[in-house]
Order: structure tokens, then sequence, then C-alpha cells
């Protein structure tokens, strides 16, 4: 593209997302320094658009940046009150007792949050300092200096013809320089896969592991709400099919978060997660909750689940990976917010020493350390073995040892080290000739929904004249391939309905609906070619979930 010509604005730090990691930074930039030149960039549409609400916030990351969160009106007003986990079975439920669990898991002292409103108040906060913010800004590349670092980005390009290439109406966007750019545009995003793949920056790290995690917002009868009350399940519908579980989350207003969380892992490539959510919600305990109620939201996305061992290098000359683009998710808590609140801190404060030594474009090295040794590393090093116990022994024994194994990394020693991971989430997926398909029941329209009605309430939107942004390798492998061997399971696993096989002059046509896409990731993840990548498209375009 260098016959491409390009406005180039220049800055002391460009940030990619405004995410709690993005935002973090750019408030810890601005506080340490008010002359510094800071940028956010946000691919969606405003700030929060591509963050569904519903998560238990700890605060210590917050706290660390804005100690007076409270007093500055953070929409943080609901503190947990009951802390519930649930083992299911089809017909029943068996509660597993508070006393044994490790102290980490205890949910005293945290907040049942929307996260999308929260960053939505980070931003204002980010503002009032200084920091520029530019939403509807999807950055589609890297621009790399002299010296092979990286320069800035380019964000702001409008109208690709539709096989990708410029036209008359294109607009080319603009150049946005950095002594330093953080990447924290959240999970498997495609500028921090690009820097981690020219870097080697996962050398001699475990594999990165996922899960998918799905979520509706209900408002349900005023009668049956609990404001404050967590709940956590394991079970059934998956057994032993896949790992994962649920979330259920009363916030306020008579407002329940119900999410579901499927790792992706699992070997029998005729799992459907979406229908296993489904499913979910016709257990007992959960149909008797939202029967009259109705559904205001959905939405997905994938998560890290690798963990301490499979957060890769965070800094290459001139950027720092933050938050979910380097996979800070504390797996058995479900939680990554903290966490990555404190890495955009930690690595502003790197940035702020450096730009004051008058260095640009090299490593933050200072960053890195921060995080592998300060309260992040520690956070995700107590529960290093727990996701791997779990893809290796099941959920049995990963409750027993894994628990184990967090009460004594609690005491400062583990009795297995640290696990490995082994193979990636596509490789993990087996033949289809070794599984029976499995038969799920049709949803009922009243707890259970289709996947195109309910990605209707994603509110997502693309422009349908640009490119594609999923994008196929080789056009030929879903059929020639992923059919035959793997009964081509991104009909599947994708939770929005992206992918579908139809016939077509009597042969099978892979078809992608990428309009219906709510950017989470789980095609680039999961498919077992590796044949689907995942690019940003134009800014704005995506899910648009509501202020709520």
């Amino acid at each position: 593209m260098a016959e491409i010509e390009r406005e180039a604005m220049e800055y002391d730090v460009v940030i990619v997302g405004a995410g709690p990691a993005g935002l973090s930074a750019a408030i810890r930039l601005k506080q340490l320094d008010a002359d510094l030149d800071v940028v956010v960039l946000e691919k969606g549409s405003e700030v929060g658009a591509h963050i569904l609400s519903g998560a238990v916030l700890d605060p210590c990351g917050l706290d660390a940046l804005i100690p007076d969160w409270k007093e500055k009106g953070a929409p943080i007003t609901v503190p947990v009150k009951e802390d519930n986990f649930y083992m299911l079975g089809e017909a029943g439920q068996i509660r597993i007792p508070n006393f044994p669990m490790p102290p980490l898991m205890n949910n005293h002292g945290n907040y049942i949050v929307s996260m999308g409103n929260v960053c939505r108040w980070m931003a204002e906060q980010a503002e009032e300092l200084g920091v520029e913010i530019f939403p509807g800004m999807a950055c589609s590349e890297l621009v790399y200096g002299d010296n092979g670092e990286v320069k800035g980005v380019v964000a702001g390009v409008f109208g690709l013809e539709k096989d990708g290439s410029y036209g008359p109406g294109t607009e080319p966007g603009m150049e946005l320089h950095g002594k330093y750019v953080f990447i924290s545009e959240g999970v498997r995003g495609s500028l921090a896969k690009e820097i981690i793949t020219k870097y080697d920056l996962a050398k001699g790290k475990e594999v990165q592991k996922y899960g998918v995690g799905m979520k509706e917002i209900w408002e349900i009868d005023p009668a049956k709400h609990k404001e404050g009350t967590v709940t956590h399940t394991m079970g059934w519908p998956l057994g032993s099919k896949a790992g994962g579980g649920s979330f259920i989350y009363h916030l306020e207003n008579n407002q329940v978060y119900v999410g579901f969380v499927v790792h992706l892992n699992y070997k029998n490539p005729h799992l459907f997660p979406y229908m296993e959510y489904q499913q979910f919600k016709h257990h007992p305990m959960v149909a008797e909750l939202l029967e009259g109620g109705k559904r205001v939201a959905y939405g997905a996305r994938a998560i890290t689940e690798g963990g301490y061992q499979s957060m890769p290098k965070l800094v290459a000359p001139g950027a720092a990976l933050l938050g979910c683009a380097a996979g800070m998710v504390n797996v058995p808590r479900i939680k990554g917010n903290h966490n990555a609140m404190l890495s955009g801190k930690a690595a502003a404060e790197a940035a702020f020493d450096a730009i004051k030594a008058e260095r640009s474009g090299d490593e933050l090295t200072a960053y890195e350390a921060e995080v592998r040794e300060g309260a992040i590393g520690k956070d995700l090093k107590k529960v290093r073995n727990v996701k791997p116990m779990w893809s290796k022994w099941g959920l049995t024994a990963s409750l027993m040892l894994g628990g184990l194994d967090m009460w004594t990394n609690t005491l400062g020693f583990s009795l297995f080290g640290t696990l490995g991971h082994g193979k990636n989430d596509a490789q993990s997926t087996e033949e289809a000739s070794k599984h029976k398909p499995i038969d799920y029941p049709k949803p009922d329209g009243k707890l259970s929904f289709d996947r195109l009605t309910n990605v209707s309430f994603a509110m997502t939107n693309h422009e349908e004249s640009q490119p594609c942004h999923l994008r196929l390798a080789d056009d030929s492998l879903p059929v020639s391939v992923n059919l035959p061997k793997y009964a081509e399971p991104a009909q599947r696993y994708c939770p929005a309905g992206v992918y579908e096989i139809v016939e077509k002059d009597g042969q099978p046509e892979f078809v992608v609906n990428f309009q219906n896409c709510v950017h989470c990731k789980t095609c680039d993840i999961k498919d077992p070619s590796q044949n689907i990548t995942w690019t940003t498209p134009q800014g704005g375009d995506g899910p648009n979930y509501p202020n709520m």
C-alpha cells in the first residue's frame, strides 16, 4: 500500500482499543504528565458499543488507578451479597459449599457491573484529563519505522471496494504515530496477532487457550430478582462433552445477566456451543428464574483461558500488549477486567519513564517485569494449573486437584509445578467419524432462541458493500476438507450463524454471512484447518450493545 498517501498525526502514545486496559493506560499517562499527547482509537461506534454488559468486577485495578472512583460517580453500585456454586444434573442441582473454596474464589468486596457503562465512565474521566478518544476508528494496519519498530497504526479506512482494493470512493484513513503504541484490542485481535508473529513473542510459551462466552441480558419478574446475587454452575448440559459452565448475575433494575462458557478445546466437531447454552436455560433452576421475563440483549465473545504460562512476551520494539490482547483472564474466577486495568496502569508508567528519559520505539521492559512479578503475575500464577487439569483429567478431578493447587499456591507453593496445555484448540478437534452427532432440542422461542433471532438483539451491522472481514486462506478447504473430515464445524461453533453449508446446483457450497458477525473471533481460533482469519471491519461496524 506504499502508493497510498495519508495524513499523519504525531502523539506520545497511541492506544488501540477503548476497553478497560486502554482507557486505564490513557488515564494514568495523563495523571503522570498532563502535557503528554495521548490518543485512544476505538473501532466501535461509541465507547462500550462492543462490550456487552455484565461482569463481576474486582475493584483492585480501579482502586489503584482512581482511588476516589465512588466519589466521582462510577457506575459501580451493586456489591456482591450472595455467592452460589452449583453442580447441575439434568433434573436438579447440588450446591457446592463455599467454605472449602480457596480464598481467591470469594467474591466478597466485588461488584456486579455493566462493563460497557464502566468503560463509558472511564472514557469521560480520560477526556476530562485531555485524552483524545476517537470512536468509529478501526485500526486496520500497523506502521513500522526504519528500524523495524512499531511506529503507529492506520485508522479510519472507509469505502474499500468489495475485493479489498481502493476505489474512487475510498477514504484512505490516516496514520497515527506514537513514541509507543499500546495494543489493547481485546482477545485475538488482528494487530496483536501480527505483532506476536512478527516478533516471535510466543516463543517458549505454552499455546494460548480459549473459550467462547455467550451472554443474554434478561429483565425478570421483580419477585424473583435478588440484587447482588452471583451464581456459577458446572455440569449439565455439557457433562463430559466439553469443559465450561455458566454464570448468572443479578444486577439492578430487575436485570439478570445469564452467560455460558464453552471451552474451545472440545473434541467432537458435532458439538454446538450455542445450543448447549440454549439447552442450559431449560434446567429447572434456570427456567424457574427466567419464566415470565424477557431477553433484551445477546452477544458473544472469545475468552482467553491459557493463563500465566500462555501469556506471550508483552513487549516488542515500540509496542506493548495490554489486557486480553495478552491473555490476562483469571479463568477460575472468570475475571480479567481488574488485570486489564492494572496492565494499562503499568504500561503507562513504563512509557512515562521512557519518554521522560527521551526514549522511544524500544521495548518497555519495565512493563514486562511489572506484569510478571507484580499483582497480575501473582493473581494468574496461583490458578495456572486449573485449566490444564480440567483439559487433561476432566471436571471432577480439576475441582479436587485444582482446588488443592489453588490452596497450596495461596501458601506459596504448588505440588504440580506448572502444567502445560498441549494442543491448541483447533488441533483438539477430532474427525467427525469418531463421534456421534448430537440431537439438540428445538428452541421454544420463550426461554431458548434460534441464533439469527438472538443476533438481532446484538444490533450488529456491517456495511455489505465492504470486503468480507472473515478471510479464507483457501476458499476450497471448507468443502474439500472440513466438510468430509469434520462435518464443517463452522456451522456450529459460530454463535452468530455466520457460516453455513448450502446446496447449489447439487453441490455443497460454503457461505459466509459476515453481516451477522458479533466479533467473537471463535472462527479464527477453532477452525480445524486454521483457514479463517478475522480482520477488522471498517469503524463503527459490528455489534451495538445497549447502554444499560
